[in-house]
């Protein structure tokens, strides 16, 4: 009886043993794998919260008029400086022509106005030159004259008065007098006369100087028009600003388009970034430059990139209906920042990144 109750006790034993044994070897490989990824991921933030960017370049139009040709397609690839679609230019080339035979009268009458400009310039040279000259002198001359009678008949009066002289004689005098005066007046009066008329010519001169820089004034309008007219029959050619793949087209052949109006939408695929929105209690440690992993979900690919920089607010905050935080029930909340990513250039052929693609980021914050 002894013997029979012990057996069960000893057979018990070897289980207990190996579940002890188990143990002692479990937790040291849980302890050794725990610590493995603690120090993997010590030095690493992760986020999956996170997209493809890149530009959106609108393409509208600058002037009105009917489609003429649409040269592309939805998800057509172009190339800078490719043309994607042209209007109708007959309107704006009508008005051109208009304009430049506008310039063309423009410049007539500046040349018309240069040729007045010169005649009153000589007319002008004319007047002031020998005739005045020779008017001042006679003026100078009848003056001496009229002074030399007055004084002869101031000496002849004393004469006449003893009866020396006749009084035919002193009315001779007198007489020469009176007539060296008013020659002298004339030649005062034909003096003013052309200096009346000089000062007409210098105003003649002035005016039309005056016509002719309205004249010019008129051509460089003109030109002006001409060029606004040109730029606008360049605009009837609507050229892609950048390398992209078109999306979004929204114009038709024969579709009548108003300036501003878009056309299509291009995006540049080679010009993309990453946008993660990180935890702010992620961003402890980070810092642009440091080396960053994308994972794309699309087909699992992983590339290297890098911080290019950090946003200045929180994506909340940046809303179009930012939060209120100043009622009572306030819920405090882990806010997300948006970091930018750079994929490096040795990894943007791997793989096409479309701007909404999710990815998953990375970042090493040794």
């Amino acid at each position: 009886m002894t013997q029979e109750a012990t057996t069960p006790e000893t057979s018990a034993t070897p289980t207990g043993g190996r579940a002890l044994v188990v143990f002692k070897i479990a937790v040291p490989i849980l302890l050794l794998i725990g610590l493995g990824m603690w120090f993997h991921s010590r030095n690493r933030v992760n986020t999956d919260d996170a997209q493809v960017d890149g530009h959106l370049v609108p393409i509208s139009s600058r002037v009105y008029g009917s489609v003429e040709k649409v040269l592309v397609t939805d998800n057509q690839p172009v190339k800078a400086g490719d043309v994607l679609v042209e209007v109708d230019p007959k309107d704006i080339q009508a008005k051109l022509d208009e304009a430049k035979a506008a310039l063309l009268a423009a410049q007539a009458q500046v040349q018309m106005a240069q040729a007045e400009s010169e005649r009153a310039q000589v007319a002008c040279q004319a007047a002031q030159g020998s005739d005045l000259a020779v008017a001042r002198a006679n003026v100078d001359a009848q003056k001496a004259a009229a002074e030399k009678a007055r004084m002869d008949v101031q000496r002849m009066k004393p004469l006449a008065a003893r009866q020396e002289i006749s009084a035919q004689q002193f009315d001779a005098y007198r007489t020469q007098a009176d007539v060296t005066d008013n020659q002298y007046k004339a030649a005062q009066a034909r003096l003013a006369s052309l200096d009346h008329e000089a000062q007409g010519r210098r105003l003649a001169v002035g005016a039309a100087a005056a016509r002719l820089e309205a004249a010019k004034a008129q051509v460089a309008q003109a030109q002006a028009a001409v060029e606004a007219l040109r730029l606008q029959k360049g605009y009837t050619r609507i050229i892609a600003p950048v390398d992209g793949v078109v999306t979004r087209k929204f114009v038709e052949l024969g579709q009548t388009i108003q300036p501003g109006q878009s056309l299509m939408t291009l995006i540049p695929l080679h010009q993309t970034w990453i946008t993660a929105n990180f935890k702010e209690t992620q961003l402890a440690r980070m810092k642009p430059g440091q080396e960053a992993e994308v994972e794309v979900d699309m087909n699992g690919m992983v590339l290297k990139g890098h911080v290019d920089s950090i946003a200045g607010s929180t994506g909340s905050r940046m809303s179009l209906l930012p939060p209120e935080n100043a009622v009572g029930n306030f819920v405090k909340v882990v806010q997300r920042i948006p970091v930018k990513i750079r994929v490096d250039e040795s990894e943007m052929g791997k793989v096409i990144l479309r701007p909404g693609m999710n990815v998953e980021v990375t970042v090493f914050v040794k």
